[in-house]
């Protein structure tokens, strides 16, 4: 959701196959020579502006110094050992379809609808698309996701959503526009980045992935349950859950706005505060992490999504009152999104999630999470893709002592383990899939080894959960 750039995803057989494997071999270079001969001519549909530049580095190992990426866009969503691999040359176009907000300042062009595309000069035959999470810029799937697929020979899109940072909700002319236009911006650059595709390699991609985190998760379903054509399935990295009547944020934000305090005052109160943040979503043994996350992320989310899906509750105050007391006058710690009106239900409804996905899906979600609990998230999901239907193209793996934000691992790394390495296991597990029908094991909880060491659990996540490096001697 919010992701501040300050510190703030059975047989030995199977389970080796569904463990994040290295990146391969490179695959044959593409046709037409060096990238200078094709970039005149590659021309991005429905583009207002774009600019082209051929790269001797199209992962981050060459982008952050030749200026093609923003470190800041991506800053405290990975651990700081990620490996970054490097030796991708290619193509790399920027630039932005016509909007008329302008919060996104990437260039300098001050423009929203901002887009990113990379093109290998050796490429698999694939296309990755990615919307953003919480409300960062292009750039901040570069680090987590683009840098790997770009590694395997995947070409590589990601937009901004068509809106960035925290006054996001200032976009739009009625309640859920902003969000609403998340969905559509990620629906354009796929059809557009699959003609790029076709112009820069002379046939259209094999195969199409989404994937992406937080609300690039929300995307993922989005596009699944709403445009499955576009695609050949998605990997949801602890997407977000929009639902009509719950769970979604409003349902336990303010819940956590109300007890923590007196948690953290260590009364006589404190014990039933613990446990009614307890049922309203946040795991026991998570505890640790409700500190960081009072002061971070709550109160600034409860309040900007609010302000986004129901302003009406403040009147004409923007985005509520930081840190306020219950009690005192339109505070979000009071908010009952079952008590408001209908029409902020019907705002919710614009954006709401059905679980009646098209194509498959591969869900990874952390079981410490506080943002985004796992309970009132990938786990409703995963029911709501049953009861629509669909549960034959849908695995959800709850990834035990994963958190919302993987550079939280560094704070805690005898307790927590990063996403990203069971993301990679859940991508890779959906290629086989698709490939040789290969299913991935039925959704579950996937153990956090106790004798595993920070490095291995940067670097492996087998999802069958029954093979794991021996830790060196």
């Amino acid at each position: 959701m919010v992701l501040p750039t300050a510190l703030p995803a059975l047989s030995l057989a199977l389970a080796a196959a569904l463990t994040a494997p290295a990146a391969p071999t490179s695959p044959p270079a593409a046709p037409g020579g060096a990238c200078e001969r094709t970039a005149p001519v590659l021309r991005v549909p429905g583009a207002e502006h774009q600019r082209t530049a051929c790269l001797d580095e199209l992962t981050t190992a060459g982008t952050v110094a030749s200026g093609h990426t923003d470190p800041a866009d991506w800053a405290g969503l990975t651990p700081a050992g990620l490996a970054t691999p490097s030796g991708v040359p290619g193509l790399q176009i920027d630039g932005y379809f016509p909007d008329t907000s302008a919060t996104n300042t990437n260039h300098a062009w001050n423009h929203d609808a901002q887009f990113v595309l990379r093109l290998p000069d050796r490429w698999n035959g694939g296309l990755v698309v990615s919307g953003t999470p919480g409300n960062r810029e292009q750039y901040a799937n570069d680090r987590a996701i683009g840098d790997w697929a770009l590694s395997r020979g995947y070409a590589f899109a990601a937009t901004d959503k068509g809106n960035t940072g925290p006054a996001f909700h200032r976009d739009g002319d009625r309640p859920g526009d902003a969000i609403a236009e998340w969905n559509r911006r990620l629906t354009q650059l796929t059809r557009a980045a699959r003609s790029v595709v076709t112009q820069r390699y002379g046939r259209p991609a094999t195969r199409t992935l989404a994937t992406g985190m937080s609300n690039g998760g929300y995307l993922v379903r989005w596009q699944l349950e709403h445009h499955p054509e576009l695609y050949d399935g998605g990997v949801d990295w602890e997407g977000t859950l929009w639902r009509i009547q719950g769970p979604n944020l409003f349902t336990f934000l303010p819940a956590a706005l109300r007890h923590y305090p007196l948690y953290a005052e260590g009364g006589p109160d404190a014990p039933r505060a613990r446990e009614a943040l307890h049922a309203a979503g946040f795991p026991a043994g998570s505890e640790f992490l409700w500190p960081y996350h009072h002061r971070t992320y709550w109160d600034l989310t409860q309040r900007i999504y609010r302000e986004e899906l129901d302003p009406g509750f403040d009147g004409a105050t923007e985005a509520g009152t930081p840190f306020c007391a219950p009690g005192t006058t339109a505070c979000d710690a009071d908010y009952d999104y079952a008590a408001r009106p209908d029409e902020v239900r019907r705002a919710v409804g614009r954006i709401a999630l059905t679980g009646r996905i098209g194509k498959p899906l591969i869900t990874v979600h952390g079981t410490l999470d506080v943002l985004l609990p796992i309970g009132r998230s990938a786990d409703a999901y995963a029911d709501m893709v049953r009861a629509a239907g669909r549960g034959g193209l849908h695995r959800s793996y709850r990834i035990e002592g994963g958190t919302h934000t993987d550079a939280l691992t560094d704070v805690f790394p005898d307790r927590l383990r990063p996403l990203v390495p069971c993301h990679r296991s859940a991508f890779t597990a959906l290629e086989r899939w698709l490939g040789d029908g290969r299913r991935p094991p039925a959704g579950r909880t996937v153990p956090k080894p106790p004798t595993a060491t920070p490095a291995q659990l940067l670097t492996h996540c087998p999802l069958s959960g029954v093979r794991y490096p021996a830790p060196a001697p």
